[in-house]
C-alpha cells in the first residue's frame, strides 16, 4: 500500500511517499516558495533527484506538477497505486482527540480552531483542499499536532488563570510535537516489547519540547497554549515571567504583537549568542571560547534538564529517557551536557555509546538509573500508518 504523507505550509508543501506494511520510502520533495515569484520543487527517488523551477501559483498545482512526476519517472505506474493521503494538521483543539478521516464537514470543524495556528492550519487546510481536488477518489486523514496531548488531567493543561479565559476562550496548555513523541513513544514501547513504560521524550531541534508520558497517556507537556512555552529554543524564548512583556513595550515602544515576535524569532539560542539559531554553529563557537556561546549552550542544557527532571518526579520514576529530532539525534556534546545535569537522578551517560549520529542506539552506562536511547523520529511514518490504519477499516 503507498501512501503519501503531506505537511502544507503558506507557500510550501512536503511530501513523502512510503509503502507499507514495509516502510520503505519511495519518494520524497518540497514545493517552495508557492505562489511567490521564483517558485520551485525538489523530488528524490531511486537515486535521482528532481530539480525544476517552474510557476506554482497554488497549492493545487503544485499537486498537478506532483502528480505529473509519478507518473512521468515511474513512481507510481498508476495513480490507482496511491491509496491514501495523510495530512500533518497543527491544531485540533479540545474537539480533535485522534486522527480522521477528512470530508468538507470536518475541515469547517478544523477551521474553527485557525485562531489558535494562524500560520499553520489554514495552510494545512488549503493543502488537503488541493489533493481532494487532483485526487478526488483518494481518501484524506487528518493527523494533528495536538491530539496526542489530549490524555493531559485538567491539573496539568490548566492554566491557574481565571476559568472563564479557559471556559470561554479556550485558553489553556494544547502541547505540540505531538506526532514525533507518539512515534518516539511507540518504537521504545515495541523494542523493549512494554505497554507501560513511563516515558520521557525529549524532541530537541530548532523547536523543542519535552513530553511525560505513562503508559501511552501524555502526563504532561512543555509547550502551551502556544509553542512558545516550555524549553529554551533555537529563536523562541520558552517559559519567561509574563510581566516582561508590557515592561518592554514600555521600554521601547514596540506593540504586544511585535515583542511577542521578538520572543518567537529572536530569543532563544540566537538571542543569548548572538551568533545563530542553528545548535551547530552555537556549538561551534562556544568550542572556540566564545563567552555568549558558551552560555547559551549552558542555559540550553540546563533548562532542558530542568523539565526532565520534573517529569521523572511527575511520572514516580521514568523508565526512559529518549533524545530525538535534530540536535538531540546528532549532538552528542549537547546530550552529554543535558545528561552531566541529571546525575541527581542516577543518569550516566557512556562517551563511548554515545559517540555517533542519528541512529536508534542506548546511550547511558549499564549501571545507569534510568536508561538513555536516542531514537530518530519519523513524523512522516506515523501519518502514513495512521493513514493506512483508518482506510483499512
Amino acid at each position: 500500500m503507498k501512501i503519501l504523507s503531506v505537511n502544507a505550509g503558506s507557500s510550501s508543501l512536503k511530501f513523502t511517499l512510503i509503502e507499507l506494511p514495509s516502510r520503505e520510502v519511495i519518494a520524497s520533495g518540497l514545493f517552495e516558495k508557492i505562489g511567490i515569484d521564483g517558485s520551485c520543487y525538489t523530488i528524490k527517488y531511486n537515486g535521482e533527484k528532481i530539480v525544476k523551477e517552474v510557476e506554482l501559483k497554488d497549492h493545487s498545482v503544485a499537486v498537478s506538477k506532483l502528480i505529473e512526476e509519478l507518473l512521468a519517472n515511474k513512481i507510481v505506474a498508476s495513480l490507482d497505486e496511491i491509496e491514501g493521503i495523510g495530512h500533518r494538521i497543527l491544531h485540533g483543539g479540545s474537539e480533535f482527540t485522534k486522527s480522521l478521516l477528512l470530508d468538507d464537514s470536518v475541515l469547517e470543524r478544523i477551521s474553527k480552531y485557525n485562531e489558535l495556528g494562524p500560520l499553520h492550519n489554514p495552510a494545512n487546510i488549503t493543502g488537503v483542499k488541493a489533493f481532494m481536488k487532483v485526487l478526488p477518489n483518494v481518501p484524506n486523514v487528518g493527523v494533528f499536532d495536538t491530539t496526542f496531548h489530549q490524555t493531559m488531567s485538567e491539573e496539568e493543561y490548566l492554566y491557574p488563570v481565571p476559568m472563564e479565559w479557559y471556559t470561554e476562550y479556550g485558553i489553556r496548555k494544547y502541547g505540540f510535537h505531538g506526532t514525533s513523541h507518539r512515534f518516539i513513544n511507540k518504537s521504545i514501547s515495541e523494542y523493549l516489547n512494554r505497554n507501560d513504560l513511563k516515558v520521557i521524550s525529549c524532541h530537541i531541534g530548532n523547536g523543542g519540547s519535552i513530553c511525560a508520558i505513562n503508559g501511552g497517556n501524555v502526563v504532561d507537556t512543555t509547550m502551551g497554549f502556544t509553542p512558545l512555552a516550555g524549553i529554551m529554543m533555537g529563536t523562541r524564548s520558552g517559559d519567561i515571567d509574563p510581566s516582561i512583556i508590557p515592561f518592554v513595550m514600555k521600554k521601547t515602544g514596540k506593540t504586544a504583537e511585535e515583542v511577542v515576535n521578538d520572543l518567537n524569532k529572536k530569543s532563544g539560542l540566537l538571542g543569548i549568542s548572538g551568533i545563530s539559531s542553528d545548535s551547530r554553529d552555537v556549538e561551534e563557537a562556544a568550542l572556540k571560547g566564545d563567552k555568549r556561546a558558551i552560555l547559551a549552550q549552558n542555559m540550553y542544557a540546563q533548562k532542558i534538564a530542568n523539565y526532565i527532571a520534573m517529569y521523572n518526579n511527575l511520572l514516580n520514576g521514568a523508565d526512559v529517557i529518549v533524545f530525538t529530532a535534530g540536535v538531540g539525534e546528532n549532538s552528542k556534546n549537547m546530550r552529554k551536557m543535558i545528561i552531566e545535569r541529571i546525575q541527581s537522578l542516577g543518569v550516566k551517560i557512556d562517551d563511548d555509546k554515545n559517540d555517533f549520529r542519528g541512529e536508534f542506539r542506548l546511550i547511558s552506562t549499564d549501571d545507569s538509573k534510568i536508561p538513555v536511547y536516542v531514537i530518530p523520529t519519523n513524523e512522516e511514518l506515523m501519518i502514513a500508518l495512521d493513514t493506512m490504519e483508518l482506510i483499512s477499516k
